[in-house]
């Protein structure tokens, strides 16, 4: 879920204004280059931006991380002076849009959405990861934090987690659920969730969200965890029906939605996390 709350002035949290500008100043000094450049980077802050910046979202468009994207680009856009725009680049978990970012320019131009798909659990899925999740980058900002929310079609007869469970351990061919892609952390929470309830299921995997939503609200697939942005519609809608919240504790926009751990998995927890990446860490770690 994007909560508007951690940008705004809130509680004294940092305002809008003030949390951009400090993504402006750690992407000139931080991304600017490596040792040899290290003189450079004083005079490279001063003018920066002076030109667009790219922010490459790793999913296809509709999905949670391009929603919170999409969000942010235009009031960062403001800030900088500077027009941000986004570019998708879905596939492999993610994997091929980072791995883009990695051999871009260290110059704060071109920036990553990073998830824990591909700062976390891409480097123990794929056997040839084509980047390096800590070398290859620079950590900007925090953007939101997220549970999943475990959702299915409404003509699947499982109105909660034990009745899904039930459903699953009676169909001996298993049932089906869909993904971002292998290796992403809704696939890897769902695996989580197979292997606690003991049940077998298919992996469908899809390019983002948005294609595997389309399939689920078909029936083509019997369910799948999302997050709370780009589910949030449909499940106010009717068109897809939530069983339950997959972090630790409940979600204030569905309160009266109980969590998977308190609806019969006990101890199920899975968060998702996106964050603003540069690149040139590794030249800068290099000349520690």
């Amino acid at each position: 879920m994007f909560q508007p709350e951690v940008l705004a002035s809130k509680g004294g949290k940092m305002s809008v204004r003030r949390k951009w500008l400090a993504v402006a100043v750690a992407v000139a000094t931080l991304v600017a280059g490596g040792p040899t450049r290290r003189a450079g980077a004083q005079e490279h802050a001063k003018d920066y931006p002076n030109q667009t910046i790219k922010i490459v979202v790793p999913f296809t468009p509709g999905g949670g991380v391009d929603v919170v994207a999409r969000i942010v680009a235009p009031r960062l856009g403001e800030e900088l002076g500077q027009p941000v725009i986004i570019e998708n680049r879905g596939g492999a978990g993610g994997m091929l849009g980072a791995a883009a970012v990695a051999q871009s320019p260290p110059d704060g131009y071109t920036l990553l959405v990073g998830t824990g798909s591909t700062h976390g659990t891409n480097s123990n899925v794929y056997a040839h990861l084509t980047y390096d999740p800590v070398r290859d980058y620079v950590p900007v900002v925090l953007m939101t934090t997220s549970p999943l929310l475990l959702i299915v079609p409404p003509s699947l007869p499982a109105k909660s987690v034990a009745e899904l469970i039930a459903l699953a351990h009676s169909r001996p061919s298993g049932v089906s659920f869909g993904s971002y892609g292998t290796g992403s952390i809704n696939h890897l929470g769902a695996e989580l969730f197979n292997s606690m309830a003991k049940i077998n299921a298919n992996h469908v995997p899809y390019r983002g969200s948005a294609p595997a939503m389309t399939d689920l609200i078909g029936g083509r697939i019997d369910y799948m965890f999302d997050g709370v942005s780009t589910s949030l519609g449909y499940i106010q809608s009717g068109t897809v029906r939530m069983l339950g919240v997959a972090g630790p504790n409940r979600t204030p926009v569905l309160p009266d939605q109980p969590t998977i751990a308190e609806a019969g998995l006990p101890g199920y927890d899975t968060m998702v996390w996106f964050g603003l990446f540069g690149t040139g860490a590794e030249s800068e770690s290099n000349d520690a």
